[in-house]
């Protein structure tokens, strides 16, 4: 393994992470494909930065991931016309996340995002999804559908019928 390689996962597997001077946590909004991403910083504004290949075969992102940019000259990238705005130096993990989370140096936007999400979502009970699967309102006209008659079915078993005998 190369030395590059190396000490880049050994980076990662840190546990305790401060963030330097010029540093920023921001969150992934989307992939774009030719090592730029589309990431949101603690002001709510999306920009361009690029994942180096570096990260390529060693390191995967996907939406709503959190990584640390090196947001030194994200003003001058802008004025100078710029898409790429800044450049991805590490990848946080899940621990590494938890533990930022904790620590003041945590955006206030992350921190509500966080929680909205966990919300958003609400459970639905079974009998609601029953329901939303028995009704038809969603076959738009359609015929109903027939069996498959290319495979054999196995024969349904009932335990009990029903008679009444006295």
């Amino acid at each position: 393994m190369k030395g590059g390689r190396k000490n880049l996962k050994r980076a990662a597997e840190e546990q305790g992470l401060t963030l330097q001077e010029g540093q920023r946590v921001m969150q992934v909004v989307s992939l774009r494909g030719s090592n730029s991403i589309e990431v949101l910083d603690a002001d709510g504004k999306k920009l361009l930065a690029l994942f180096p290949a570096k990260f390529q075969k060693s390191m995967w992102i996907k939406r709503g991931s959190f990584v640390v940019v090196d947001a030194g000259r994200i003003e001058e990238a802008i004025e100078a016309g710029s898409k790429v705005a800044c450049i991805v130096t590490q990848v946080l993990f899940y621990e590494q996340v938890r533990l930022l989370q904790k620590s003041p140096e945590w955006p206030e936007i992350f921190k509500v995002t966080s929680t909205e999400e966990s919300n958003a979502h609400p459970q639905i009970s079974n009998s609601q999804a029953a329901e939303e699967l028995n009704s038809s309102d969603d076959d738009d006209g359609l015929p109903p559908l027939e069996a498959n008659t290319n495979r054999n079915r196995p024969a349904e078993l009932d335990p009990e019928p029903d008679s009444e005998s006295d």
